[in-house]
């Protein structure tokens, strides 16, 4: 067992968590928990990654636009990056991979631009 892990369980389960009769397959099993939750909080964290660099990108690519049509379609594109990286980021918060205090903040900027984009995109496609 690793120092993360062993670190990890004091802090769930107290300073004397090995002391407290646990046999060995338990302290087992909490460990192998422990590693499958922490990979997929990075499996989401990663997903998160690409979603909100997507936007930048995709964004940036919709700036440079040739038509009103292409446009219309690479802002449904970032629209579609922004509102990814809302249900990851939601995802990480509901699950209690990571503190809600912590993502709150990105949270609720991506939740502002994607409104911005849907309102962007509603705007386009009426002129």
């Amino acid at each position: 067992m690793g120092i993360v892990e062993t670190r990890e369980l004091r802090r769930r389960h107290g300073p004397g968590w090995a002391a407290k009769g646990e046999n060995e397959t338990v302290r087992d099993t909490h460990r192998e928990s422990f590693q499958i939750v922490a990979g997929e909080a990075l499996v989401l964290g990663r997903q998160v990654l690409r979603s909100g660099t997507g936007v930048g990108a995709n964004y940036r690519a919709l700036c440079r636009a040739r038509s009103r049509p292409e446009f219309i379609a690479k802002l449904g594109v970032v629209l579609e990056e922004a509102d990814e990286t809302v249900f990851w980021l939601e995802l990480l918060i509901e699950t209690g991979m990571v503190q809600r205090s912590r993502l709150e903040p990105l949270r609720k900027e991506a939740n502002e631009l994607t409104s911005i984009f849907v309102v962007s995109r509603h705007t386009a496609r009426s002129r």
